[in-house]
């Protein structure tokens, strides 16, 4: 009974392509499933930093390669989708997990930064859902993992933008997710709280501002990267099964406290 229940949240035997993997959130998540005995490719726009992750994952015995991709070019990442399939010889899953930010006042942001972020968060991640949608939809089998935000639900000033790229990729992976379960693919999303990853490091570096941060979520701490990796694994495995169009929010219990005030006598 135990090693059955352990499969299902195995991932032998399966080749996942991991975007963003060359740093971060990605990077963790190539690890992770590497771990749970997957082959995976490893792609994100630094190529070089692709290949030392997957360099460190055959160094552990586990079959991996890397290579470059951008995910705004949408016939380059259906091409890397494809030559993933060809040289692995399968597909069975893909996550995608980059995006950037611009923090700034609506009244201050350019059209060169609302297009910049628009491109890589919303038209970059649609390029990911459409290229692996039509290679798992055709073999009748897969799961694909988007990451949106807190965002996505909650905002602060200077996340207008950022804020509406992670809401626009909710309602990609639900809208995907129905078109999709017929043809046996599920898809879902990971909606992270704060995580000390390079996107982040800006925030980290004001102490004010990183312990703000720290104080707004219930666990009272930033995430590790290795924390939104393996809920990342959970929804790829067999033991979600029964999950598509959801949005798993890994944030501390950010999302589930109102503020960051406790009234009198009400404290831990």
């Amino acid at each position: 009974m135990g090693e059955r229940m352990n499969d299902k949240f195995g991932l032998a035997g399966r080749v996942v392509a991991v975007i963003g993997a060359g740093s971060g959130i990605g990077e963790a998540v190539a690890r992770a499933c590497a771990q749970q005995g997957a082959s995976v490719a490893c792609l994100d726009i630094k190529g070089n930093e692709a290949e030392r992750v997957a360099d460190s994952i055959r160094e552990a015995h586990r079959e991996a390669y890397g290579d470059t991709l951008d995910i705004v070019d949408g016939a380059a990442t259906q091409a890397a989708l494809d030559a993933v399939k060809q040289r692995l010889g399968r597909l069975d899953a893909v996550v995608c997990t980059p995006s950037i930010n611009v923090r700034k006042p609506i009244l201050q942001y350019t059209e060169e930064e609302l297009d910049r972020v628009v491109r890589v968060n919303v038209k970059g991640n649609f390029n990911v859902l459409q290229a692996a949608g039509r290679i798992l939809t055709a073999q009748g089998s897969g799961s694909i993992v988007l990451f949106s935000s807190i965002r996505s639900q909650v905002v602060e000033p200077g996340q207008a933008v950022y804020a509406a790229t992670k809401a626009a990729i909710v309602q990609m992976v639900r809208t995907a997710a129905a078109e999709f379960a017929s043809r046996g693919v599920r898809v879902n999303a990971v909606g992270p709280g704060v995580v000390e990853t390079p996107l982040t490091a800006p925030i980290k570096a004001n102490a004010d501002w990183y312990g703000a941060y720290a104080a707004k979520n219930a666990l009272q701490r930033w995430a590790a990267p290795e924390e939104m990796a393996w809920p990342t694994v959970f929804l790829l495995s067999d033991a979600a099964s029964y999950i598509t169009g959801t949005i798993l929010f890994v944030d501390g219990g950010w999302l589930a406290i109102d503020g960051r005030f406790s009234p009198p006598g009400m404290g831990s």
